[in-house]
């Protein structure tokens, strides 16, 4: 396929498991990276990720109805389905699966998935729905695409966890490799909801990561996790976010606490905060005091 040709789509899951398997009698193996559109640099690194770990690659781009409560953005989420083609097209993908939502889910369609350990808190506490939506899309689209690896993003750090924790539990043969967050010169976590902030919120929501390097170098000092959580709850207000949902210290693996709120081991210190109708998302990783 030429640079400048078009980008293939497919939107029937027969289709894409034609071309899938004729990859595969011609011993390619396949990285996949899923999508919900509106795609920015962030997720063109996945793309650019997977392609050095298989021969070709498979993106999918599907607004998933059922990691969405009734009162979220479900119908005002960007989609630019013809834009987003050709972004993948430049990335180095092979394909698209552009499914419709009749296809992900037909009539009469019943089967759920309820995850816990890694789901449970966090996002769990506050979009209650959102891990069972996306467990259930996620396991759908390995079993649809049957890759030899997916790429997810880190920003997402909980639902890489939950990815992971599905695909043991499932025992679907897929390696989940996770890619490093993706950030604006600012250090602002990439993200297709940045798109609503007007640009004074832009300018306060580049000061999240800060405050979570912050926080994280406070534990690196030897300060409690819950201490730590506070003051950067604080932080965040001080900062201008309207209101902050969680700051979180969490071991890095499963995102359990910590005994006694000492950090003893490698960690993640997660954070959700507003900025007036937009709700952002952010982690990093944090060292064990030495």
């Amino acid at each position: 396929m030429a640079e400048t040709d078009p980008m293939p789509v497919v939107r029937a899951v027969p289709a894409l498991r034609e071309t899938v398997s004729g990859w595969k009698r011609r011993g390619f193996t396949v990285g996949f990276v899923p999508t919900m559109g509106a795609l920015h640099q962030g997720h063109l690194g996945l793309v650019h990720d997977a392609g050095l770990r298989a021969d070709r690659v498979v993106a999918s781009v599907f607004v998933n109805p059922a990691q969405f409560a009734a009162h979220e953005d479900l119908g005002t989420y960007p989609r630019r389905e013809a834009e987003d083609a050709a972004q993948l097209r430049g990335a180095g993908c092979h394909l698209l699966f552009a499914p419709a939502v009749e296809e992900m889910y037909p009539p009469g369609s019943t089967t759920t998935i309820s995850p816990g350990g890694p789901a449970e808190g966090l996002e769990g506490d506050f979009r209650p729905q959102m891990f069972a939506g996306v467990a259930l899309v996620v396991a759908k689209l390995l079993n649809q695409v049957q890759p030899d690896v997916a790429v997810f993003g880190e920003k997402d750090w909980q639902q890489l966890m939950v990815v992971r924790r599905l695909v043991r539990d499932l025992d679907i043969p897929t390696e989940i490799v996770g890619s490093p967050t993706k950030r604006d010169g600012h250090g602002l976590a990439l993200s297709s909801r940045n798109a609503y902030l007007s640009e004074a919120e832009l300018e306060i929501a580049r000061r999240l990561n800060g405050v979570l390097a912050g926080a994280g170098a406070a534990i690196g000092s030897g300060r409690p996790a819950e201490v730590v959580e506070c003051d950067a709850r604080e932080a965040l207000l001080k900062a201008g976010f309207s209101q902050v949902d969680y700051v979180a210290i969490r071991r890095a693996d499963d995102l359990t606490s910590f005994a006694g709120g000492m950090v003893d081991g490698p960690a993640r210190i997660l954070a959700a905060a507003w900025l007036g109708r937009t709700r952002l998302i952010d982690n990093m990783a944090v060292d064990a005091p030495t």
